[in-house]
């Protein structure tokens, strides 16, 4: 009775493994907007770049010059005030030359938008409104406001800017009525779905990043036997969360701009608004992925098949000697480090605890790779490489090895080799065919070999 037992012991711990490893999955899907809300939306200074990264987009700021030379015509009587300063014979031209004014504001408010003084100047505007909007819940501020139940950014500034490159709505400010040139951020419905999102998903950041490690570490305790293909699943979890974050985005990208664009002309730049908005998300999906690949590389490269076999026996020679393992994985550290393809590259701790986990994937190579090829020296290395170039020799065209009497070309014998060399070299290709390193077929290659050379 007690073998049933035992043997149903390593299914359960395989349920359970893949069970961990989904739930490791679906933390890591979650963990990944909450990240986003964290840096993107509840962090001042990403807002304020996200805002500049905003002002340098076209179909932004043509939106943005349009909407202020709107404010400019609805706050001031351009025609007037053209009216007032031409002569009395030509005062009827006043409201054709304001309309071609208007064409010709739109295009320096283009081009004001576009210098370092103006940017620098909407940048501090955004990162005040930011630190307000943080504080939106107490109820507004000088740049924010929650009157009425909308969120709205003030761009006065911005107006009275438009008004000395143009020329025309002096003293702009004092005409502007409350309300005016302010675009409006979130309606009360939006706004409290923000809210109510942020407050979720903000306090679970951290909680959901300790869960994912907790559930992925879980399932590779348990798996007895199986810890390998389970750090595998693991991989792939990684890569399934990014790829879904990805979709998601692009699916709520459609919604979220229909919602914004009322018009076709206003879709570019709301487009351009969730593309740059959602860029950390975007960053942080693709940090999964990154991060799945590398595991999925790592256990393959650590495991049965013939191509793995074939690669650690190549790389068995450089992982014996730490001058060049560890060499290596300096380099590919410090390669990594200064590519910075993920957030965490870029940040002394997180960058720090992938140096130490990357460490130990060498380590453990190092270590099996000593297990399987205790003798393995570069002159094994040279006869895998032999090999291999005999193999693409064989794989070309037959025409290229047949002389040009239509009869095979003869080979000409290698040098020739003493005894002892000859048995040396016989017992490497004999352990490396053991290892599974050479197929039976390049094996009696290189056995033929030796013995023609002899």
């Amino acid at each position: 009775m007690s073998q049933p037992a035992t043997t149903l012991r390593p299914s359960s711990h395989r349920v359970a493994a893949i069970s961990l490893v989904v739930a490791g999955t679906i933390a890591a899907l979650l963990a990944i907007p909450a990240l986003w809300i964290n840096r993107q939306v509840m962090d001042t200074d990403n807002w304020a770049n996200t805002s500049s990264q905003l002002l340098e987009d076209t179909a932004v700021r043509t939106a943005l010059s349009a909407y202020l030379v709107d404010q400019l015509y609805a706050n001031v009587d351009v025609a007037g005030q053209l009216r007032t300063a031409l002569p009395p014979r030509a005062q009827p031209l006043a409201g054709p030359a304001a309309g071609a004014l208007r064409d010709l504001a739109q295009k320096l408010a283009n081009e004001a938008l576009q210098r370092p003084r103006v940017q620098a100047a909407w940048e501090q505007a955004n990162r005040s409104a930011h630190e307000v909007f943080l504080k939106i819940v107490k109820g507004g501020g000088p740049a924010v406001s929650t009157n009425n139940g909308v969120v709205t950014l003030d761009v006065g500034g911005l107006l009275q800017q438009l008004e000395n490159r143009v020329g025309v709505g002096g003293r702009l400010a004092s005409k502007i009525q409350p309300g005016s040139a302010q675009i409006t951020i979130m309606r009360s419905d939006q706004l409290s779905f923000a809210q109510d999102v942020a407050n979720v998903l903000r306090p679970l950041a951290i909680l959901l990043l300790v869960l994912m490690f907790a559930f992925y570490g879980a399932a590779i305790a348990v798996a007895r036997g199986r810890r390998r293909e389970t750090l595998r699943a693991v991989g792939f979890g990684f890569v399934v969360a990014g790829t879904l974050a990805l979709v998601l985005r692009s699916v709520g990208g459609d919604a979220v701009v229909g919602a914004l664009a009322t018009t076709e002309a206003a879709r570019p730049a709301a487009e351009s608004v969730w593309r740059i908005g959602t860029s950390l998300l975007v960053e942080a999906a693709t940090a999964s992925l990154v991060y799945g690949l590398a595991i999925i590389f790592g256990t393959w490269l650590a495991g049965h098949t013939r191509a793995a076999v074939r690669s650690r026996a190549g790389l068995a020679p450089f992982l014996r000697e730490p001058v060049y393992a560890w060499g290596g994985a300096a380099v590919v550290v410090l390669l990594v480090l200064a590519w910075g393809p993920t957030p965490a590259t870029r940040k002394v701790l997180p960058a720090l605890i992938l140096i130490g986990l990357f460490a130990i994937g060498v380590e453990a190579l190092r270590r099996q790779t000593a297990r399987e090829f205790p003798g393995a020296t570069r002159t094994e290395l040279g006869i895998a490489l032999r090999s291999a170039l005999g193999r693409l020799r064989s794989s070309m065209p037959r025409r290229a090895h047949v002389a040009g009497n239509g009869h095979e070309a003869t080979v000409t014998p290698a040098a020739p080799v003493t005894n002892g060399d000859q048995l040396s070299r016989l017992e490497r290709l004999a352990d490396l065919h053991d290892r599974g390193a050479l197929t039976d077929a390049e094996f009696e290659n290189q056995k033929r070999a030796l013995l023609v050379a002899h």
